[in-house]
């Protein structure tokens, strides 16, 4: 964890419990190891998700649908989750998951590398959150730019990658390069002239990205 553990212990205990499906899927997940947002990011997401009213979101990363399906369960009526993906063992589970929840006609999965969709997308969104290999954030991130509409956000997940971003001594030698990339990535966040960046530790870091 980013954040000393008993301030993320007191938010998860403090934040309002899930029901339903996404409860389920946090219970699958924890017995799956299939890493999902932590839940304080996942309140996070659903504040910015009820502050933005967004009419369409892109997601980079599906896994098994979890965070598509819990911004889902705060958009507007007729708003429209892309969501990216390259395993097809994990789009499987989430389009279960996603006809369970009912969402079939809200979420549309992309199978595909993000490196090559992201090229060819040619909507706009006015929120993206990006949450897939952590080594390719900067090469995804002038399509992500380019895709987000002026006033939208751009929220990059586990940004701080258990705490090796921002201290060397927590680095793990097979990780340097994710971690360089990671660095890279931040640097460039909040030095680009379109974007203002806040960088908040919580879960494993998350980047609020605000498009000028």
């Amino acid at each position: 964890m980013v954040s000393i553990d008993y301030i993320n212990d007191y938010i998860r205990k403090t934040i309002k419990k899930n029901e339903g499906i996404l409860a389920r899927l946090e219970d699958y997940a924890e017995e799956n190891h299939v890493p999902i947002v932590q839940p304080e990011v996942a309140a996070l997401l659903k504040v910015i998700t009820l502050i933005l009213k967004p009419k369409r979101v892109l997601e980079v990363g599906t896994a098994i649908g979890y965070s598509s399906i819990l911004i889902s369960s705060v958009l507007p009526k007729g708003a429209k989750i892309d969501t990216i993906d390259r395993y097809e063992i994990m789009i499987e589970r989430a389009k279960d998951n996603i006809k369970k929840a009912g969402l079939e006609d809200t979420i549309n999965i992309i199978y595909g590398d993000a490196s090559e969709v992201l090229k060819i997308l040619d909507k706009k969104y006015d929120m993206i959150f990006l949450d897939a290999a952590k080594g390719q954030y900067p090469e995804f991130l002038p399509q992500c730019i380019r895709l987000l509409n002026s006033g939208g956000v751009l929220i990059s997940d586990n940004i701080l990658y258990k705490g090796m971003i921002a201290n060397d001594e927590l680095v793990v030698r097979r990780k340097k390069t994710i971690v360089t990339r990671l660095r890279t990535f931040l640097d460039d966040i909040c030095n680009n002239d379109l974007l203002e960046t806040s960088i908040i530790p919580i879960g494993d870091g998350v980047a609020l990205s605000y498009k000028k």
